[in-house]
């Protein structure tokens, strides 16, 4: 139909309830398991945040940093002051923190644990208070007092730290040399210096790696709960190949989800797109009868008893001189022939009539021919498995405390039906069951004999409220029924309060 009017198809939306990616934050600010403590806590000072997620190379987050853990490391409580001590560090990583030169070096990339040694003491202190470490741990800052510098190096501490971006003697780099100590030089003073230090740590050893994330095509309503219910602040949002692409915080959930609906051809929720009731209804355009529907303030509800929710739209563009395009009339016109059986349909009323020859005029086409190809373009029950053959177009009905579904199926004749009454007699039943419904019935309609078959699947108790001709188990006879709306839902809905009252 889209191509004989040369209208590109439209998105198709299944599902139209807020998801996680709605309110995420799509920017993700992270930082990886090697980076530096200090570059994590100047990403959050900036950000002014407290959590980070820490992602790999392919974007797979490997935990959250929280300011409270990097907090906890940088600066021990008073009970773990030896800590305060603790350097854990590739050389390397120390050198690129202080923005230093590594000038000599040995094995600069393994990450190691070193022991903070900071020299301002006589020699004589500082060379009794060196025996009271592990000389090959040790990291010595210093200025620069050659004589403090050469007693480390004959020691043979691991690294030499000189502060103050001084120089060092050439005769310290060939004496630290043959001592294999590696010699770092910093530009800042020693206190800042020392602070670095520790700062140098990857921040994968302080990660929290148990955290909930969720998929971004996840609906809020799914996820509100447990994470309300969870300890985390932040939670990593993945798509479905497992990469992050957006972080949820608690907060984001209050946000309004900007998405509104106008329902057309239906005013039930039951049969409106899954997420309806949680999204705001704008408007609705429609010519059946109404159901219980509740909105959070007035819209505009525009419902007409015509023969096409078509003839409604289409009366929208005259009524208020709006140039209707013509493809767009064509669409209408084939909704308008195919509702009402090219008017012939009980539910045809003066309006539709009205309305047809102006669409045939925009859109230059003849009404009964373009029936004629219409219906003789394909069966439905020739080209579709029984499973969708039943649903593709099947509403759901509440009345009576009870739910049921009734589908409907143009076709030229019954011989499709006949031959394939089995197996769609199972998909329906299997489709009733599966959504426990008191019943489900499929009408089939010959739009050239003007009569309907239907095929009913249900409690016994409500298909023997059922007193049209049954030819066959389970298939009724409707001679001069060919609406659903007008003609067979009265009908059934009729059965349902015989049932009840147990007539």
């Amino acid at each position: 139909m889209l191509e004989t009017f040369g209208v590109p198809s439209p998105r198709f939306v299944a599902d139209v309830s807020p998801k996680v990616r709605d309110v995420m934050q799509a920017e993700v600010l992270s930082v990886t398991p090697d980076a530096t403590a200090a570059e994590a806590l100047g990403l959050m000072d900036e950000q002014d945040i407290r959590v980070l997620p820490v992602l790999d190379a392919d974007q797979r987050c490997r935990g959250l940093l929280s300011l409270f853990k990097l907090s906890k490391f940088l600066f021990p409580a008073a009970n773990r002051l030896v800590d305060s001590r603790r350097v854990l560090s590739s050389l390397e990583n120390l050198a690129r923190m202080l923005g230093g030169q590594l000038l000599l070096g040995h094995d600069t990339r393994r990450e190691e644990e070193l022991i903070l040694m900071i020299s301002a003491m006589a020699i004589e202190t500082f060379s009794q208070r060196l025996e009271n470490y592990q000389i090959d741990k040790l990291a010595v800052v210093t200025g620069d007092r050659t004589n403090v510098q050469e007693a480390a190096i004959l020691k043979g501490v691991r690294v030499l730290i000189v502060t103050g971006d001084l120089p060092v003697d050439p005769k310290i780099i060939e004496s630290a040399r043959q001592n294999r100590v590696s010699i770092i030089t910093s530009p800042h003073d020693t206190l800042t210096t020392a602070s670095l230090c520790r700062s140098a740590v990857a921040i994968r050893h302080m990660i929290n790696e148990e955290f909930l994330s969720f998929r971004e095509d996840a609906p809020l309503s799914a996820v509100r709960a447990e994470a309300a219910a969870s300890g985390f602040a932040v939670f990593p949002v993945t798509d479905a190949d497992g990469r992050t692409v957006g972080i949820l915080s608690k907060a984001d959930f209050l946000k309004p989800v900007d998405r509104k609906l106008i329902l057309v051809d239906h005013n039930e929720l039951s049969q409106a797109v899954s997420g309806a009731e949680e999204v705001e209804i704008l408007e609705i355009i429609d010519h059946h009868r109404l159901g219980a529907l509740t909105t959070q303030q007035p819209i505009l509800f525009r419902n007409e008893p015509v023969g096409s929710t078509s003839t409604i739209v289409a009366d929208c563009f005259f009524r208020e001189n709006v140039e209707l395009p013509k493809p767009i009339a064509g669409l209408l016109l084939a909704g308008l022939v195919s509702d009402t059986l090219n008017l012939t349909s009980p539910t045809t009323t003066a309006r539709d009539r009205e309305i047809l020859p102006r669409l045939e005029t925009i859109a230059g086409v003849n009404a009964r021919d373009f029936t004629d190809h219409l219906f003789a373009s394909g069966s439905l029950l020739t080209l579709k498995p029984a499973p969708q053959a039943i649903t593709t177009d099947a509403k759901e009905y509440r009345e009576n405390g009870h739910t049921f579904s009734v589908a409907q199926i143009e076709e030229v004749g019954f011989d499709q039906f006949w031959k394939r009454k089995d197996e769609l007699h199972a998909a329906l039943e299997d489709y009733r069951r599966g959504r426990n419904y008191i019943f489900s019935a499929l009408m089939v309609t010959d739009v050239v004999g003007q009569e309907s078959l239907m095929l009913v699947a249900g409690q016994k108790k409500f298909v023997d409220r059922i007193d049209h001709p049954e030819p066959q188990p389970g298939v009724f006879q409707l001679r001069n029924v060919v609406s659903r709306k007008k003609q067979l839902l009265p009908y059934l809905t009729n059965c349902l309060q015989r049932m009840k009252a147990g007539g």
